[in-house]
């Protein structure tokens, strides 16, 4: 070891001492910095083996190794030393300098490097504070005198108010890096939809925060009575634990039931710890809060005891929050996903269902040609057709439309389509039907309900028609190659008690056709909102003339489709149309 102030120090020689102390303290805010500088100014004056500053935190009173030479680096690291405790602790109590020339002979004396004989230890006080000490040890008995003990507080009289400035400014400097990091945090798990994969870079980006060694995210399950492990991180590796924790038990359980972060520096003196982990030394449970409501728990564990801080806690505190918004983002949308699903099957089926309630087939006649085509607005709708024998070669035509839209609609026509089917084998007419119909669903009544219908009663024998209408556009009837709009009206089905339908009968030639369609076809509009309108479908329709009942379903769907095209589907379109054959007539009605 080198050679040590053996006599008092003049004041010329403490003068460019303290400049240099001056120098370190206006060159430097960074604490590792300004703490490896002051242990160089102090080499000069007094050439040590053994240096060590610890400073103080205030909260528990212990002093901490912030910087060290020539200790066991587990033991500076481990290391908690209470104010009044050892040479350190002494002189941190007492605010004065404690000088033991032969530790051997002090029963105070906290052995942590082999062979000691003599230490110097001088507190940091600033504003009349103590922020910590600074302290140099040596293997031979008497080596430090009086002449260094005042030199040392002299230095340390300077330099704690600079460290405590440094302290600030790290502290500081820390605090910002840590809001900008927890922001991009944030941001970043704000965009991830998918639970499990949020929750494992929660993981990855905590790490940035703090170098934990195990943790472990935990739910609430739906009784709100358990947490269950939910995401496991060990030394790095994912581990899969099936178990679940009441609230109210363990640190996680008492921090989810309390709604406060829990800090254990020592878990083996927590009654509240459950043992789950043997290497657990020191635990950081913080709850996951949602709109007030505990959702969870962030759950940290250290090898090492004391590993956590308050400013881990607070950090933890910040993150929870934005975590707890993306937990809850992602499962709503993983349950909207999975309704999506749900609906989606339950749409298929519907429109499956729907579909093999329209004919599957079209009627053959001798003496008529017909065709039908509808289109739902939505995966399913609400208009009808349906063709129903009658006896003696006749034929009902039904086309109908009840409002609104989507699934209430489809149910609706069901029901619509079963009254119908009811009242068939009776084989009304026209007007009689729509009176049967009527009166039946007004003792179903549902509010806002109503359907519109057309139903007709084909002759195939006579080749005549017989009409009635309850609110659909008024048809149209193509004779002698023009068009005759059929004055055919009526109040909708299932608003009134008692309501009355005339019926138009027509005496069919070889050649005539006959069109019915619902509002979807009038009312589909294009880009400028203009409606493609009854003159287009008139037009149309003569336009077809001596073309066959699938020809003026086909065109008049084409120019529908062209007229709107880029522009959402509003209302289901549904169009009939039949045509007298030139053949015949016959006497049955027969189906394929």
């Amino acid at each position: 070891m080198g050679s040590v102030l053996s006599k008092p120090v003049s004041h010329l020689s403490v003068e460019p001492l303290l400049l240099e102390v001056g120098d370190v303290l206006a060159t430097s805010l960074d604490l590792d910095t300004t703490l490896r500088r002051v242990a160089e100014v102090v080499r000069k004056v007094i050439d040590y083996e053994i240096f060590a500053i610890l400073l103080l935190n205030e909260k528990t009173q212990e002093l901490r190794f912030r910087f060290q030479v020539g200790y066991p680096p587990e033991f500076a690291e481990r290391a908690r030393v209470k104010v009044g405790e050892g040479v350190t602790g002494q002189a941190a109590q007492s605010r004065q300098a404690v000088l033991v020339d032969d530790v051997t002979q002090d029963p105070t004396y906290i052995a942590a490097v082999p062979n000691v004989r003599s230490e110097l230890a001088v507190p940091l006080v600033t504003k009349n504070r103590v922020i910590g000490v600074i302290d140099l040890e040596a293997r031979e008995p008497g080596y430090f005198n009086e002449e260094h003990s005042r030199l040392l507080t002299l230095v340390a009289s300077r330099i704690a108010g600079g460290i405590e400035n440094a302290q600030l400014y790290t502290r500081t400097t820390r605090q910002a890096r840590i809001l900008l990091l927890l922001n991009e945090i944030a941001r970043e798990l704000s965009s991830i939809l998918n639970l499990d994969e949020l929750l494992s870079r929660v993981a990855e980006l905590l790490r940035r925060l703090i170098d934990y060694q195990m943790f472990s995210i935990l739910l609430l399950d739906s009784s709100g009575e358990k947490l269950q492990h939910r995401f496991s991180l060990r030394f790095h590796e994912n581990i899969h634990l099936k178990h679940e924790v009441p609230l109210g038990r363990g640190l996680v359980g008492h921090a989810a039931e309390s709604k406060q972060a829990i800090l254990v520096p020592d878990v083996s003196k927590d009654p509240r710890y459950i043992e789950g982990n043997p290497e657990t030394r020191s635990e950081l449970v913080v709850p996951l809060i949602y709109k007030d409501k505990v959702i969870g728990v962030l759950d940290l564990e250290h090898t090492r005891r004391g590993f956590f801080t308050d400013d881990h806690r607070r950090t933890m505190m910040t993150l929870a929050a934005q975590v707890a918004i993306a937990i809850e983002n992602a499962r709503l949308y993983e349950e909207i996903a999975r309704q999506e699903r749900r609906l989606e099957r339950d749409l298929a089926l519907a429109r499956e269902l729907q579909m093999r309630l329209l004919p599957q087939t079209l009627p053959k006649l001798p003496n008529l040609e017909l065709a039908a085509k509808f289109v739902p607005a939505r995966a399913i709708g609400g208009d009808l057709y349906d063709f129903i024998p009658y006896s003696l070669s006749r034929l009902g035509i039904v086309i109908g439309d009840v409002s609104g839209k989507g699934a209430p609609a489809a149910i609706y026509a069901a029901l619509v389509s079963g009254i119908l089917r009811s009242h068939a084998p009776i084989e009304p007419g026209p007007a009689e039907m729509l009176r049967a119909v009527n009166l039946s669903l007004a003792e179903r009544r549902i509010e806002a309900q109503f359907v519109s219908l057309i139903y007709a009663v084909w002759d195939d024998a006579h080749r005549t028609l017989v009409v009635a209408n309850s609110g659909l556009p008024r048809p149209i009837h193509v004779h002698a190659g023009k068009n005759h709009v059929v004055e055919a009206t009526g109040l909708p089905l299932g608003l009134f008690d008692d309501a009355n339908y005339d019926e138009f009968r027509f005496k069919m030639k070889p050649g005539d056709v006959f069109v019915f369609f619902s509002d979807g076809i009038l009312d589909a509009r294009n880009r400028h909102g203009e409606m493609f309108g009854r003159g287009r479908v008139e037009k149309l329709i003569e336009e077809c003339g001596g073309r066959s009942a699938d020809c003026v379903v086909d065109i008049l769907f084409k120019a529908v489709a062209e007229h709107s095209a880029g522009v959402e589907t509003f209302d289901d379109q549904t169009v009939v149309a039949i045509k007298v054959k030139d053949s015949p007539a016959a006497s049955s009605v027969k189906r394929k």
